[in-house]
């Protein structure tokens, strides 16, 4: 039994070497804001509820640095970028912006995010009728 610890332990250890890359980039080159004008409040939403998954800049928690944890987040954002990166906006197309459009309109009008894996942890994201609202006022005039 304590050969199995040990070796268990042994692999826990190894397995913190193998590190994902961090999503932090300070480039703001593409980002929605230097072509839309962004009101306060929907920033305030979208900085709380929505920049962790779906820019360059997650805030990443102390377990972040914890693998397999460290996994599962990386892999969790990249899947949210890879759907809506708010800070490769201008890189779209207008297809592809017609497209995200379209599928964040109706995931929020059905309330599918943030998701509820992230609000077990983060709390302060978890929006209200009165903010979905806005942010789907303020998506409805993005050309």
């Amino acid at each position: 039994m304590k050969k199995i610890l040990f070796i268990i332990g042994g692999l826990f250890i190894l397995i913190q070497f193998i590190r994902p890359e961090k999503n932090v980039s300070g480039d703001k080159t593409n980002d929605i804001s230097t072509i839309i004008e962004i009101p306060n409040d929907v920033n305030e939403i979208l900085i709380t509820s929505c920049a962790d998954c779906h820019s360059n800049t997650t805030v990443y928690p102390w377990y972040s640095e914890i693998a397999p944890v460290s996994w599962f987040l990386a892999s969790h954002v990249n899947d949210g970028k890879e759907h809506l990166n708010f800070s490769e906006w201008t890189s779209y197309n207008k297809d592809q912006k017609k497209h995200i459009l379209k599928d964040l309109q109706e995931e929020l009008k059905d309330q599918e995010m943030p998701l509820k894996s992230y609000l077990i942890i983060h709390k302060n994201a978890e929006m209200n009728k009165t903010q979905y609202e806005t942010l789907l006022n303020w998506i409805k005039t993005i050309p």
